[in-house]
């Protein structure tokens, strides 16, 4: 499987759907904020490695399969699950890249440029990110 971008998604996808994902993301956002001030940047920091629109892409995924099934009669309730844990699967891979970007930009910020900091955390986030999951497609059943 090769990774791809597929834009004839964003037509099929409904207004609301994206305000959904907006909202999710603003309230975890806003919870990571609350966190921080609360613990401190750095475990606030952490939750930087958790994608703020996990929970809603998740549900609209296992909505979306299920609602496809159910156009040619079948109960799509497990794929629809299937579907999801795939997203959420991918989600944990990212996840790893997302704590490397968080880990590098705490570190490396206060004695580099910034540029080159946020520059160098998304190479990493990237490569470690393509790595993990290309690990994923290679491993053994």
């Amino acid at each position: 499987m090769r990774v791809h971008f597929d834009f004839s998604a964003l037509r099929k996808t409904r207004w609301y759907e994206y305000a959904i994902r907006f909202l999710f993301g603003g309230v975890i956002t806003a919870a990571t904020g609350i966190v921080a001030k609360h613990f401190g940047p750095v475990v606030g920091g952490l939750f930087l490695a958790f994608p703020a629109i996990f929970p809603a892409s998740v549900t609209l995924v296992a909505k979306h399969e299920k609602e496809k099934k159910q156009k040619v009669g079948i109960d799509g309730t497990v794929r629809a699950r299937k579907a999801a844990a795939l997203d959420a699967r991918g989600a944990a891979m990212g996840t790893f890249g997302l704590g490397l970007f968080a880990l590098l930009v705490w570190k490396l910020l206060p004695g580099w440029n910034s540029i080159a900091v946020l520059s160098t955390a998304v190479l990493a986030w990237l490569i470690v990110s393509v790595l993990i999951w290309n690990a994923e497609q290679h491993r053994w059943p």
